[in-house]
């Protein structure tokens, strides 16, 4: 047939005996092979596209391991089926171009580069793809990658862009890379946070300081939630409000954070409360107040241990009475801080294994400030909030039973 031997001819021939010119009748036959290529070139990217898949699909179903139902996920199998249309257009550009040698030049250098674009692309994909893979190992809970990926990916369309130039200036690779050195003053200038990121996102990582999935406070910038992602630059933060807040990665290196990783890894969380006492109400123990809190049997226990340790001098100096160095030398406050230690101690809700401290702080004009140290057994922010406030709220209300009063500020009614 004579199309077969040379299309080209063939609708040359068909147009001249249409009754155009020579010229233009080359000119048409030409179109009319481009968009013969054209069309060959789409039917073949379909038709890769549903062969590849369809043999993909298939592998992946009958396979029990889920790394390769990830690939396909990721669509690296579909992607590598946009290398048919452009290896269609390579091959034939040459008899559909071949009148014109300056239009087949630039159609090979773009179909050159769309391959090397695509190859960027599923090299990309492949990679995202065992990344997505790192991720359902163990290991990906105590190290994230996320940084080096995306550093990966950033080199490789780097190395494509360095191909891509050469190939439409051609010039040399090297000549290049020393010349994109000459420039590396005003990229840093240009890209500091890019880069600053890049390295504080490499050390976040290789230093285990974050993780998704952490929960960190930065008071300063109003973060106290948990870390939902970790990009090359940026660290994003889901607060306890539901927002979420953007905080740039090197920020995190540059200033102090608090992770409470460690609190969670150990299962219990610290309370340090503080309640201020009135001064004025702490009293030596007498007579009354003794008789009261003796009703209560440790506490009469306590007391009277006391007094078994209690030595008294011989003499007593005339300018002090006696009733200062009998039972009495101890405090209301020092009774109060250990019943409120033992009432700690045999709170369900305590961790007994760790400290329980009741001290005091130094004066700051806001009344006597007794602070609470202890640790509880359940670090879930809503059992743990109404143990602390169950346990403030019972050592304010008894108070006043060792004859205490609490500390505030004159308002309203007590005006």
């Amino acid at each position: 047939m004579p199309f077969m031997n040379d299309p080209a001819v063939w609708f040359k021939d068909l147009f001249i005996d249409a009754g155009l010119s020579y010229s233009l009748s080359s000119f048409l036959s030409t179109i009319a092979l481009v968009l013969i290529v054209i069309f060959f070139s789409w039917i073949s990217n379909v038709l890769a596209k549903a062969i590849i898949l369809k043999i993909a699909t298939r592998i992946v179903k009958k396979t029990t391991p889920t790394w390769d139902d990830i690939f396909l996920e990721q669509k690296v199998f579909a992607r590598l089926s946009h290398f048919a249309p452009a290896l269609v257009i390579w091959f034939m550009a040459v008899w559909a171009l071949k009148a014109y040698p300056g239009w087949l030049i630039v159609v090979h250098k773009l179909t050159y580069i769309y391959m090397l674009i695509i190859g960027m692309v599923v090299i990309n994909s492949f990679i995202e793809a065992w990344h997505e893979i790192y991720k359902t190992l163990p290991i990906a809970r105590h190290r994230h990658i996320k940084g080096y990926v995306q550093l990966l990916k950033i080199f490789i369309v780097i190395i494509t862009i360095f191909i891509i130039v050469s190939v439409i200036f051609k010039k040399d690779i090297s000549t290049l890379v020393a010349g994109f050195g000459a420039m590396a003053a005003v990229l840093i200038l240009v890209f500091k946070d890019t880069l600053l990121g890049l390295v504080a996102s490499i050390q976040l990582s290789a230093d285990k300081m974050l993780k998704v999935g952490d929960w960190i406070s930065i008071p300063r910038r109003d973060v106290d939630g948990i870390v939902s992602d970790i990009t090359l630059n940026t660290v994003k933060v889901q607060n306890f409000d539901k927002t979420i807040i953007t905080v740039p990665a090197y920020s995190l290196i540059n200033d102090s954070f608090q992770n409470w990783k460690g609190m969670e890894e150990a299962g219990i969380r610290q309370v340090k409360r503080s309640i201020f006492i009135d001064m004025k109400s702490v009293r030596f123990l007498d007579k009354e107040l003794k008789d009261r809190l003796c009703k209560v049997p440790a506490l009469k226990e306590f007391i009277d241990s006391k007094e078994r340790q209690s030595v008294l001098p011989d003499k007593v100096s005339d300018s002090m009475e006696a009733p200062f160095f009998n039972s009495s030398h101890f405090t209301n406050l020092g009774i109060f801080r250990f019943y409120a230690e033992a009432y700690l101690k045999q709170h369900p809700g305590i961790d007994t294994g760790q400290a329980i401290i009741m001290r005091h702080r130094p004066f700051e004009g806001n009344g006597l400030h007794l602070q609470l140290n202890l640790f509880t057994k359940s670090i879930e922010f809503i059992s743990y909030e109404n143990l602390q406030s169950e346990i403030v709220e019972h050592l304010l209300a008894i108070m006043k039973e060792f004859g205490l009063k609490v500390f505030q500020q004159p308002t309203g009614d007590d005006l």
